[in-house]
């Protein structure tokens, strides 16, 4: 056997073999005689290395191909069974004529084939389908290299069945191979290098992107569309067009279009312009240039110009144009890296391989042509399903083959590919979509209270109906003296009774019509975007070591920052760093945690302390040729052990020890070197390479690079890995580890695992895992030792041995997790030749499986992943962020929940919620860790039943307003609904929620297998119940899916507001799941940030982003919306009063453009700057006072109690402002327009006095908009009646002749006055009697003069 090549069972038969189509149709029929079912399509391309004369035309679809009666296939295979084999081109004029004769298809397909032995059994065929197998598997694997990323392996971790490397392209299973290929000529078919030919006979998309919405043809119809998903625009387009009818034109037709053409006009700007921005990225990413092949040499040509079939040439650091199969690299063995952080999110790089068949074959040097077929496009990056007929041989394709676009080449010169997918259906494209979109709390509030005031708008609406029709029936007799109500003539028309009432009830409709706010709608959107802004350039917020800023993802949730109730949040780089250092080893069972030596990138080595030998070890770790570019601490006395020449057990338990980190994981090794200016550049790591240098590891994640790190600090280098071989300097020595098989990491095994031939020809299998997967696979000891120098006669010394390894482990990995360390458990085993059989097999069945690949696979790794050698366990320090513990107890103080949910084991999470302050030692722990769904059930109820947790008796009402604790010597008022219970009893029992009764605080400790039980239909009330009751949930070795289970069971159970917060791929379900969710962009990669409405660089912003931020977002929009409420209401019962007095008519004493300007223009902006700038209290005291955020849990700021105390105050301003002028000219000769010019301007005063009376920080902006409207008002008046138009000749002059009436001004001073007293009088006595913690917290900053300087700079807002 050559040097390198690796072990394969039965490679002395597989030299000889015969080829599967030798007794492929053999195979066939004895599949159709025993009923097998047909696979689907897709199986087509997952059955692996395929013959070039099976191949058929495209346009042939399976609906052609019908299975014949056995006696009729076996004679065509006897007919045709001597004949040539035939090309594609040559078979389709036989297909066709079977198509339209209705002869056996089966006996054409079969002369395409090649002659199998007339006698063969479907039992040989089986045997020499499994020796086909053993014998392609190495080739295969070399052909595209086992997958080192998890893109192109299934759940299971394990390598899936369409990627090059794996042994699916082994050799299919016959069967699979005719039945999926009668249902797949319909598939993509690119001729290479020929785009004409391939976009003659198919309509394929070029490669013009487009991820704008709008066209310039498509924008006013669609954007319209749109915008009337609204139902309030609906509601004003049906005023508007009521309003076109002459019988209910109550006011000017062209006034009434102007406040919904404004309203759309200005969203159609703001879509137009987002949209303009997204053709500028179109325009900008489609005249991109790439190299494409014309004729003999590359040409720049444009992205948006590419076609499918075209070959492309993308060097270093070059975005990737569209989807294509590779076909060369400048490295020799086909390898590329390319980095996906496009797609993903992912800053790791990983690995793609071109095919050994075309890594040779340069353009420039030769034509090159060939037909690859493909599955059509689909959105799954993760999967890729083709193969390619190249020189007379079909060549299986699988993801590692792709490359995307949108991907970046790295760390390689060039690579060569043709395009299969451009443009639109590229998976990029195909996937191009946001997270789902969210709806805040407040706005569906607003939208139940919108409800209310239209249920009173027809209330009023028919008040007028019913008035007009009664005043019309007792005037009967006089109406025909009316010119309104003629009986006779042209002009006029009378209804009847009926038909006048239904004509004012609509007319009514069009003139109230502004009791429902539709500027409301813009205004949020307004106040919402200047909001974010001030959020994005608060500099607390930036995370200067990462150069990143806070991101507003989502602009319509940011007042449910301000009511938060639950926290969820990740461990693992969420709360901690997520940078990996290696801490301590427990080898053999000894324990290593002296790393005291620090190995520097440069060569030099620091010692923290004193240590024999120093100079020794210095010098043995100092000479080393390759180092990895971080440094890594090592423990001198295994350095002395390991440069030892003695072959203790101890030694060659450290050696296997090592080489399991070195070996077993993803990562990919790259050289980094110095270039001739100076700079590090970073090159494919080789073996070959004499010159010293630095390796750096890319790996998925930053666990497998701290151990590959510590394993190159101690003198176990990992240089290379290839496609099939590993290559590791070992103490100077390079050795070359065949690769044989690989059983990814899975959430199910939890455990990793790898196949390797040695250099002495031995296979080992080498396997590291998490502590409760690995335990149960070793060798357990038959006797009990605890203590290593316990003794026994009678005990055999290996067994002993092996006995004191394990229970010294056991120890070293309790005490690991009680020191917050990340723990995993190294182990190792020797095969045996027949046991390497028997698992090829069975590995091999088990790639080739298109059913139950999962538990197949699974079922493969547990023939050799039992009785291992227990080598020892290692302890990863995974260092708490800054200011975590800090935010955790101030979120605690602000009445915050927060449960932490990890995959981390238990001992470990509670140690780090110690060190975070999560958990404290005042804490009963309530630990539930069950297998059974009984258990479970039991451990729930016996603890509820333990700390008296009763069931929720009460839900959270709307007038509940209670106060939740004083604030820190603030003595609140604010009293409890309960008398003498505390504030959070009152509180939680009125929200719904169970509470104990014993006075210690609970935290509850709850793991993934008793999660499984917990969260079932009839227990998950149960653990809500108790959940609830605790101040801490802990929650261990959970999945993603269970983390997005916990946050959606309190989400449905707890009236409260949800926050998921986490970093990785495993977060973006509750993330998604949550009513908030928060991403940090962190180490393993963009995912969490990408699904996330807001992004953060650190933990720690969490509680300026909820504590002043979130409160700041909340008190302004839930009064900005109660401020629109009352705004337009109390203009709507202004002209109600005045109806009653006209004979129910719906006549408006006010002019046409008085009415639209309202809402639009006099009192729109000051509402909208106050929503942006005010400021209740300031940004120190909430952070100084926590508990202050409670006011938005309360729901203090909007609630129905303060909707109706509003709309009562509104009723009698609205009073006022009638009959106060009413009365004051009752014996006047003033005509109507001048009541309502002087009404106009009453009530924008009134309406601006209001708000300036609640504008808590004033501003110099504050004062232009609320004093500037005012202003606007008396200008527009003057310019109104100032128009001689036709229109407007009723009101000409109006303004003029009754400012100067003294009775006007002093009407001014009575409206205001006596408008405002009582609710300045209420508000009086409720600050000075019942105050709230935000008043008294604004008291004690004015007395401390927290406010010296009223006009505070902006920036803070």
């Amino acid at each position: 056997m050559p040097s390198g090549e690796p072990l394969v069972a039965g490679s002395a038969i597989a030299s000889t073999a015969p080829k599967v189509s030798d007794f492929n149709d053999e195979y066939n029929n004895a599949g159709t005689r025993n009923n097998e079912s047909i696979p689907s399509g897709s199986e087509h391309f997952q059955s692996g290395v395929i013959e070039s004369r099976e191949q058929a035309e495209p346009d042939i679809t399976s609906e052609h191909f019908q299975p014949l009666p056995l006696p009729e296939i076996l004679q065509s295979r006897s007919e045709h069974s001597q004949l040539p084999a035939q090309q594609p081109d040559e078979l389709l004029p036989r297909l066709q004529q079977a198509k339209s004769d209705g002869s056996a298809l089966e006996s054409v397909l079969a002369r395409s084939e090649s002659p199998g032995p007339p006698d063969i059994t479907r039992a040989h065929s089986d045997n020499l389908q499994a020796t086909f197998h053993r014998s392609e598997l190495r080739l295969s694997s070399r052909s595209g290299g086992f997958l080192r990323d998890r893109s192109a392996r299934n759940s299971s971790g394990a390598l899936s069945p369409k990627h090059p490397s794996s042994a699916a392209f082994a050799g299919p299973s016959s069967t699979s191979r005719r039945s999926s290929r009668r249902d797949n000529f319909n598939q993509r078919v690119v001729y290479i290098n020929d785009p004409g030919r391939t976009n003659e006979k198919f309509d394929l998309a070029g490669n013009q992107i487009r991820t704008s919405k709008y066209t310039w043809y498509s924008f006013l119809p669609r954007n319209l569309y749109e915008q009337f998903h609204r139902i309030a625009y609906v509601y004003f387009l049906i005023i508007v067009i009521l309003n076109q009818i002459p019988q209910l034109a109550v006011f000017g037709r062209t006034a009434s279009l102007f406040p919904l053409i404004f309203v759309l006009l200005i969203t159609a700007i703001k879509d137009g312009y987002e949209d303009w921005g997204r053709h500028r990225s179109d325009r900008e990413e489609n005249n991109r240039t790439a190299l494409v092949l014309e004729g003999d040499r590359y040409e720049s040509k444009k992205w948006k110009h590419i076609q499918v079939g075209e070959m492309l040439k993308v060097h270093a650091n070059e975005l990737v144009p569209c989807d294509m199969v590779l076909l060369a690299t400048s490295d020799p063995t086909g390898l590329a890296y390319i980095q996906t952080i496009n797609l993903d999110g992912e800053s790791n790089l990983k690995t793609r391989y071109a095919l050994q068949a075309t890594i040779k074959r340069h353009p420039e040097q030769g034509p090159i042509s060939g037909t690859l077929i493909c599955e059509h496009p689909n959105r799954n990056i993760y999967e890729f399903s083709a193969y390619m007929n190249f020189e007379d041989d079909d060549i299986a394709l699988g993801p590692t083959n792709l490359i995307l676009r949108g991907c970046e080449l790295k760390n390689t010169s060039w690579v060569i590919g043709v395009v299969i997918y451009a443009g639109q259906e590229t998976k990029a494209m195909l996937n191009s979509s946001g997270p789902p979109s969210k709806r805040s709390r407040l706005e569906q509030q607003m939208n139940r209270e919108t409800l209310w005031l239209s249920f009173f708008l027809l209330v009023i609406c028919l008040v007028g109906g019913i008035g007009m029709a009664a005043w019309v029936a007792r005037h009967d007799s006089q109406l025909n003296s009316f010119p309104f109500y003629m009986k006779s003539g042209n002009y006029y028309k009378f209804y009847g009774f009926g038909g006048e009432g239904v004509f004012d009830f609509l007319s009514c409709i069009i003139v109230f019509q502004i009791m429902i706010p539709i500027s409301l709608y813009i205004s949020l959107e307004l106040v919402r975007l200047g909001q974010s802004f001030f959020m994005i350039r608060d500099i607390e917020m930036f995370h200067f070591e990462a150069n990143r800023p806070f991101q507003c993802l989502a602009l319509n949730i940011n007042e449910d920052l301000g009511q938060i109730g639950y926290v969820f949040s990740d461990k693992t780089g969420t709360l901690t760093q997520n940078k990996m250092e290696f801490h301590t080893a427990s080898i053999d069972g000894t324990n290593y945690n002296n790393a005291i030596v620090t190995v520097e990138p440069i060569g030099t080595v620091e010692v923290e302390g004193e240590i024999e030998n120093i100079e020794t070890v210095k010098e043995l770790l100092g000479k080393r040729a390759w180092r990895p570019k971080v440094g890594a601490k090592v423990d001198p006395k295994l350095v002395e052990l390991l440069q030892s020449s003695s072959d203790t057990e101890e030694r060659k338990a450290v050696h296997d020890y090592l080489l399991v980190l070195a070996a077993c994981n993803t990562v990919v090794p790259t050289r980094v070197i110095k270039s001739s200016t100076g700079q590090l550049e970073m090159q494919v790591a080789s073996a070959g390479e004499t010159a010293p240098g630095f390796i750096e590891y890319q790996g998925e994640s930053p666990d497998e690079q701290a151990l590959v790190s510590v394993a190159a600090s101690y003198g176990y280098t990992l240089l290379e890995r290839t496609s099939a071989s590993i290559v590791i300097d070992i103490l100077g020595d390079i050795q070359r580890f065949e690769v044989l098989g690989v059983h990814e990491f899975d959430s199910v095994r939890k455990r990793m695992s790898v196949v390797v031939e040695c250099p002495d020809k031995s296979i080992k299998l080498l396997v590291k895992g998490a502590d409760t997967s690995m335990l149960d696979i070793v060798v357990r000891p038959l006797v009990e030792i605890h203590d290593s120098s316990a003794t026994g006669d009678d005990i055999p010394l290996e067994e002993k041995h092996r006995a004191e390894v394990y229970y010294a482990t056991m120890k070293h990995l309790d005490q690991y997790a009680r020191e917050g360390l990340r723990t995993l458990v190294v182990g190792v085993k020797t095969l045996e030749s027949e046991e390497v059989d028997i698992w090829r097999r069975q590995y091999v069945k088990a790639s080739t499986s298109l059913d139950d690949r999962q538990e197949l696979m699974q079922t493969a790794a547990s023939l050799v992943e039992k009785n291992l050698t227990l080598l020892g366990a290692t302890g990863i320090e995974d260092k708490l962020q800054d200011g975590v513990p800090e935010t955790i107890a101030s979120l605690r103080d602000a009445g915050i929940k927060v449960w932490v949910l990890t995959g981390d084991k238990q001992e470990t999470a509670i140690s780090i919620g110690f060190s975070c302050l999560l958990l404290t030692n005042d804490m009963e722990l309530v630990i539930i860790n069950e297998n059974s769904k009984e258990s479970c059930k039991e451990a729930i109820l016996s603890a509820k039943a333990r700390y008296r947790i009763l069931a929720p008796q009460r839900r959270k009402f709307w007038w509940s307003q209670n106060s939740v604790k004083d604030v820190n010597g603030l003595t609140s008022m604010s009293r409890s609904a309960n008398g003498n219970q505390t504030p959070e009893q009152t509180t939680v029992e009125l929200m719904g929620i169970s509470k104990h009764y014993a006075g210690e605080p609970l935290a509850l400790i709850i793991d993934g297998n008793s999660l499984v039980h917990a969260l079932s239909d009839d227990l998950e009330q149960e653990l809500f119940e108790l959940a609830t009751a605790c101040k801490v949930v802990l929650c261990c070795r959970v999945a993603p899916y269970q983390k997005a289970g916990i946050v959606s069971l309190v989400k449905r159970r707890a009236d409260e507001m949800t926050l998921a917060i986490g970093d990785g791929a495993n977060d973006v379900a509750m993330i998604q799941m949550a009513d908030v969710g928060v991403g940090i962009s962190g180490q393993e990669g963009r995912q969490a940030v990408m699904a996330s409405d807001f992004a953060i660089g650190q933990f720690r912003f969490l509680n300026r982003l909820l504590l002043v931020h979130g409160h700041w977002n909340y008190q302004r929009l839930a009064y900005m919306v109660l401020y629109n409420f009352y705004r337009n209401a109390v203009f709507v019962m202004m002209l109600f009063w005045y109806i009653l007095y006209e004979a129910f008519s719906p006549q408006s004493a006010l002019f046409d453009w008085n009415l639209v300007f309202y809402s639009l223009i006099y009192t729109s902006v000051p509402t909208i700057v106050v929503g942006i700038l005010d400021k209740d209290v300031s940004q120190k005291t909430l952070l100084r006072f926590p508990a202050l955020y409670g006011s938005g849990q309360r729901d203090e700021g909007y609630n129905q109690l303060l909707f109706w105390l509003t709309m009562l105050d509104t009723l009698w301003q609205s009073l006022v402002l009638f009959y106060v002028p009413f009365f004051t000219y009752r014996q006047c000769d003033v005509d109507i327009w001048s009541l309502g010019s002087l009404w106009i301007i009453a009530v924008v005063l009134l309406v601006n006095l209001h708000l300036a009376m609640d504008v808590r920080n004033w501003t110099w902006i504050t004062h232009v908009a609320i004093w500037g409207s005012i202003l606007a008002t008396y200008v527009c008046l003057f310019i109104l009646d100032s128009i001689t138009a036709t229109d407007f000749l009723p009101h000409y002059w109006v303004i003029y002749h009754i400012i100067g009436s003294g009775r006007y001004w002093l009407d001014k001073i009575l409206i205001l006055v006596v408008a405002l007293l009582p609710r300045f009088c209420c508000v009086l006595i409720r600050q000075r009697v019942w105050p709230t913690d935000i008043q008294i917290a604004r008291e004690a900053e004015i007395l401390h003069g927290t406010h010296s300087n009223r006009y505070s700079s902006l920036k803070t807002a």
